[in-house]
């Protein structure tokens, strides 16, 4: 079998999240697949992700692996692609198909994922990044959000940032809710001309809407309704309640992975 991977774009907000599911929902990887299937005349063709978002969650640089029983030269690859963006809709793209060494796993040899969290703050509503930022009425505490998020980076049991069920399976698997964080970075930046604050988060991998949870957290923070040094406290309860709400989904964006 030869192993190829491509790099996926799509704005999800009308998606059911990445993952395949039953009952006829539409998801992003039930669309890519069914798209991977008949452009290569094959019944089906599993696919592989480096990080599966939720339901209204984006994407710029999600990474898919698949695995097919012959190999593809540089033309057949072109024209994969090209019929892979024509048979996909227009919210999403597949750029940069290429071969990858036997075994490849897009999910298992990502080393770093890098998500990115847009919020609208203060009064005025955004217009054209409304779709991609979460509004929040007050301008909060950025200083405060920083120091904050110093404490979410390095190796933590991250169940109080995780949705409860989710912790719950894990931990009945016998798996854990530690994850690594690289990075924090609470920072103002503009997108189409609107101003916004950005939350960039880096980390080896991520639990079920830990960054929409670490986003709420801080954005509790930076609303005064939780003090900074809080988050070590958090993180020790290991307790879901113990967080700050989870943001929507539709700020968040999976920006690229990191091999």
């Amino acid at each position: 079998m030869a192993t190829y991977s491509f790099k996926l774009a799509y704005n999800g907000a009308n998606y059911a999240g990445f993952a395949k599911q039953g009952g006829g929902v539409t998801t992003v990887q039930g669309t890519v697949d069914a798209a991977l299937a008949a452009a290569l005349r094959l019944p089906d063709v599993p696919t592989v992700c480096a990080g599966r978002t939720d339901a209204g969650v984006h994407a710029a640089g999600q990474v898919v692996s698949f695995e097919v029983g012959s190999e593809l030269t540089g033309d057949d690859l072109r024209t994969l692609m090209r019929s892979l963006n024509a048979l996909t809709p227009p919210d999403i793209a597949i750029r940069d198909l290429r071969r990858e060494h036997d075994g490849f796993s897009a999910r298992f040899d990502a080393r770093a994922r890098h998500y990115c969290y847009r919020i609208a703050c203060g009064a005025t509503p955004p217009v054209f990044s409304a779709a991609y930022a979460w509004h929040v009425p007050r301008q909060p505490d950025v200083q405060a959000m920083q120091q904050a998020a110093r404490h979410l980076v390095g190796e933590h049991d991250f169940r109080s940032f995780c949705v409860a069920t989710s912790a719950r399976m894990l931990q009945e698997d016998g798996r854990s809710t530690c994850r690594r964080v690289d990075s924090v970075q609470v920072a103002d930046d503009v997108l189409f001309g609107e101003p916004l604050l950005t939350i960039d988060v880096t980390g080896n991998a991520f639990l079920h809407s830990m960054v929409r949870v670490m986003v709420g957290t801080l954005v509790e923070v930076g609303l005064g309704r939780m003090p900074a040094d809080a988050i070590p406290d958090v993180l020790a309860a290991g307790d879901r309640r113990a967080a700050g709400p989870t943001a929507p989904a539709h700020g968040l964006m999976l920006v690229d992975v990191t091999y």
